[in-house]
């Protein structure tokens, strides 16, 4: 989303808008898995792809670029003489309340809210250098690597039929919600936003915060912001992402041994960041690019919700109710085709508008009525931050 007004606009970084319209497509692929099926996908070769491919890849790329965007903001602000903490406290609250509302009537896999209350922990931590920042992000990431690690092997180890039957009566029970009307499903999702808020909270610490963390160390060295200074590094990070850290991924996802789950932890986000330096120097050496994916990460929280929304209108009560009644392969054919069409109608969208309706929308929480200051100005940095 754009973050300046009344002040002279932060230039776009067209770097930020591609790689948030790439991570759309794979944020999708992962999340309709769980969208269109109880308890996600079998066991299986779609299942397989997912987690060697997309899984614990693509949000990484969203989070990394929320902590950047965070650094633009307060530049905008100081620009501007605002105040970057009473802006960025007003953009976190209307997130919290949009991916609320997101949870709820449509998703509860939503990452707004999270990215809200973690965006309020990364405020408090701004003030940090680069360095320190990268320090701070290794520590709980850490932590949850170990942590993930043994409860996954614990868990295997226990595993019980008791266990079983209570997960199966849970799959039942989601599956009546979803293929119910917009009451039952939205009764449901706010049940499992309560009961989970503690452990979903958690894991956004260990998880998404310290790659916020990573995204404001880049922010504040302005590292996207200076094709020459991340151009040297993108072949060494494709090297290492597809050379070490792919295979970890495929031979996690194929045989799914606890004991690699850790392995698979790490290896997610050097994956990623193989994919984000891939694609800029696709970028770099076909500009078109630009054209096909940026207009998608200018309207990234609208195209993240609308994704919720066609998919709820697809699986659930209140659309088509085809939650559960459709094979694996032919749910990823529909991800793919929505992506697609979102691609083509942000392109379209930009062409007459300044902003997404859910950009508008925190603009206007943001920046109350000086959002509206500034329609003849540029547009400038944009993103889920």
């Amino acid at each position: 989303m754009t973050t300046q007004t009344g002040a002279p606009a932060v230039s776009r970084i067209e770097a930020l808008d591609v790689l948030r319209g790439f991570a759309l497509g794979g944020i999708l692929m992962v999340n309709i898995t769980v969208m269109s099926t109880p308890g996600g996908f079998a066991d299986g070769p779609a299942q397989s792809l997912i987690a060697a491919i997309f899984h614990n890849k693509f949000y990484v790329i969203f989070s990394f670029l929320f902590g950047y965007s965070l650094t633009m903001q307060i530049r905008s602000a100081k620009r501007a003489g605002a105040s970057p903490r009473a802006r960025t406290v007003r953009r976190c609250l209307a997130l919290m309340a949009i991916g609320l509302m997101h949870y709820v009537f449509f998703f509860s896999g939503d990452i707004l809210f999270c990215y809200g209350v973690m965006g309020l922990i990364l405020l408090s931590l701004s003030s940090l250098r680069p360095r320190t920042a990268l320090i701070a992000a290794a520590v709980p990431f850490s932590i949850s690597v170990i942590a993930i690690t043994v409860l996954g092997m614990i868990k295997s180890a226990a595993a019980t039929g008791s266990a079983e039957d209570a997960e199966t009566v849970e799959t039942a029970r989601e599956l009546a919600a979803m293929q119910s009307g917009w009451l039952d499903a939205a009764h449901f999702r706010w049940e499992d936003f309560t009961d989970n808020i503690g452990g979903f909270l958690l894991l956004s610490l260990l998880g998404v915060l310290p790659l916020f963390l990573v995204g404001l160390a880049a922010g504040k060295v302005r590292l996207l912001e200076r094709p020459e200074r991340y151009r040297p590094l993108l072949r060494p990070i494709q090297w290492i992402g597809f050379g070490v850290a792919a295979p970890i991924s495929v031979l996690s996802a194929v045989t799914e041994m606890p004991i690699l789950t850790g392995s698979n932890l790490l290896a997610s986000p050097v994956l990623a960041a193989a994919y984000g330096a891939t694609v800029l120097r696709v970028m770099d050496r076909h500009p078109s690019i630009t054209r096909v994916l940026a207009p998608a990460g200018k309207l990234a929280a609208t195209n993240y919700i609308g994704q919720s929304v066609v998919t709820a209108i697809i699986f659930t009560g209140y659309g088509f109710a085809l939650f559960g009644r459709l094979s694996d392969w032919a749910v990823l054919g529909i991800a793919a085709s929505v992506y697609a069409i979102q691609l083509a109608v942000s392109a379209w969208w930009v062409r007459r508008h300044r902003y997404g309706p859910v950009e508008w929308v925190l603009r206007m929480a943001t920046y109350g009525r000086r959002a509206r200051d500034d329609h003849q100005a540029p547009p400038a940095a944009s993103g889920l931050a």
